[in-house]
């Protein structure tokens, strides 16, 4: 199952909800269709899974970000690039709350989505970053 532009679908939420102070229920309905501007055809399947992850992040941010911040080394979550911050969230939220999705897929969705919508170098840093707690999380069990 691809789940991709779920994911695509969830950042874009998540990053209207960080930055403009969005209602996530509104800008889930904008971004998947039920309003007005460009929209993302999602599955019914899909859709769940993208509301779940919006749901997810913006019930457990602080939560997540005194999980992230140990993890970037010399950054502090707040001067990083909103997008690169929502996807950091979203991954650790799928790594902690999604057990039902491999820790490594999680990731490179994550380092695409970092390329996609930044750049090469913002990839590399999230790759870093998601996989230093792989490893402490794998240390735990």
């Amino acid at each position: 199952m691809k789940r991709r532009l779920a994911r695509e679908c969830a950042l874009k939420v998540l990053f209207m909800n960080d930055v403009g102070s969005n209602n996530p229920d509104e800008a889930l309905r904008n971004v998947t269709g039920n309003g007005d501007g460009q929209k993302m055809m999602l599955s019914p399947r899909d859709q769940e899974f993208c509301a779940a992850l919006v749901q997810g992040v913006v019930s457990k941010r602080n939560e997540l970000n005194s999980r992230l911040a140990p993890y970037l080394i010399n950054w502090q979550l707040e001067r990083l690039a909103p997008v690169v911050r929502n996807i950091l969230q979203m991954a650790l939220f799928e790594t902690l709350y999604m057990k039902d999705i491999p820790p490594a897929v999680t990731i490179n969705e994550a380092i695409e989505l970092a390329r996609l919508y930044q750049d090469e170098e913002s990839s590399r840093f999230v790759n870093a970053v998601l996989d230093r707690i792989r490893l402490s999380e794998e240390g735990r069990d």
